[in-house]
């Protein structure tokens, strides 16, 4: 089976093809400030991400002919994870999100290519995956609900990576996956489905490399109304401007990680108290499987870092086996469902767009 993968990202578009889950050739497409900067919408990147595309598939000699095409999902409504057929109500609600992100961009590119060649077109495990069950939701005032964003697509490959080493299938496990990125997020896994995670985008849980995490709601709300912030302010306190950015001025996890082993006592304190936060939420998410986890897997990029997984591992390793893998190989995840979808592993689900919350009408 030959899949083309197409990943869009802020200032580059993955391109990549696999041969049943094995890759055989990958391109990253980089997007200049420049070049990006004459579009005021991210709809109208649609042609010039495309034509760049046919002109890297061009150069590399690759005819058009695939069985599939997979895109990376984008901020459509919430619904349960899976691989997904991309029909025209993904589309439009893709085309009419307030939500604005090049990822918007991936089931449209795949859905296009795939029409030329008449096969079928998907995404797979989108950030707003929705598997939390219905008492996650609530908080306590009814104006406002618990949200699932998070690394759906990693947490995901990963725990079935981990269950496929140990010969048996993610639908038969409990496990805790933390992804350590730019944004932390640590989801519970029950037999297949992510029943309680963090918002990792919007402000909760751990705080990171540029998220604030969870606030003192009413120290919060005086920041709010003390009239020395706008809106747009207060939201990049939460995400963009938050957690390392704020204290330490960068994001570069790798050089607060020198400096904390040159001894700086500041890049000490920070990894300490951050990863702290990390070890809090996998204990409550290892209470939401009822202590029957049976691994913690750390993945994403700071789960490279010996330093930042030894942090870890002295809080959260009497709760469960402690499993690492590495990095986010959303290519190979993408490529990996769209091949589960060809040979029948799983069954593709139709895109409604209905809500899923369980507390308003």
């Amino acid at each position: 089976m030959k899949i083309f993968v197409i990943n869009p990202g802020s200032t580059s578009t993955k391109i990549a093809i696999y041969e049943d889950e094995k890759q055989v050739w990958v391109h990253n497409i980089r997007h200049t400030v420049e070049e990006l900067s004459v579009f005021t919408h991210i709809n109208e990147q649609y042609d010039y991400r495309k034509e760049k595309i046919a002109e890297a598939l061009k150069e590399a000699g690759y005819t058009m002919h695939f069985d599939a095409v997979i895109g990376r999902g984008g901020l459509i409504h919430p619904t349960p994870g899976g691989v997904y057929h991309v029909n025209d109500k993904m589309k439009e609600d893709l085309l009419t999100t307030v939500q604005e992100h090049a990822c918007n961009l991936g089931a449209l590119l795949a859905d296009d290519w795939a029409r030329q060649m008449g096969c079928p077109s998907y995404i797979a495990d989108p950030v707003v995956v929705d598997e939390l069950q219905d008492r996650a939701r609530w908080t306590g005032t009814p104006l406002i609900e618990r949200k699932s964003v998070f690394h759906a697509l990693n947490s995901k490959a990963v725990a079935r990576r981990y269950a496929k080493s140990l010969q048996t299938r993610y639908e038969d496990m409990d496990v805790i996956v933390a992804h350590l990125g730019g944004g932390i997020s640590i989801s519970a896994h029950q037999h297949g489905k992510v029943i309680d995670v963090n918002n990792a985008l919007d402000g909760e849980g751990p705080f990171s490399p540029e998220r604030a995490g969870t606030l003192p709601a009413y120290e919060l709300a005086e920041l709010c109304f003390s009239g020395k912030y706008t809106l747009k302010d207060i939201k990049r306190m939460i995400t963009g401007k938050a957690g390392a950015v704020a204290h330490l001025g960068t994001n570069n996890m790798k050089y607060v990680e020198e400096k904390a082993l040159e001894g700086d006592a500041k890049c000490t304190a920070f990894l300490d108290a951050m990863f702290y936060t990390v070890a809090k939420q996998i204990g409550a998410m290892h209470v939401t499987l009822c202590g029957k986890t049976q691994a913690i897997i750390l993945t994403g990029g700071m789960a490279y870092s010996e330093y930042c997984v030894d942090l870890l591992r002295k809080q959260i390793e009497f709760l469960a086996p402690v499993v690492v893998i590495p990095g986010e190989d959303e290519m190979g995840a993408l490529a990996s469902n769209a091949y589960m979808a060809l040979t029948g592993q799983v069954t593709c689900r139709e895109y409604t767009g209905e809500p899923l919350s369980m507390l308003k009408d």
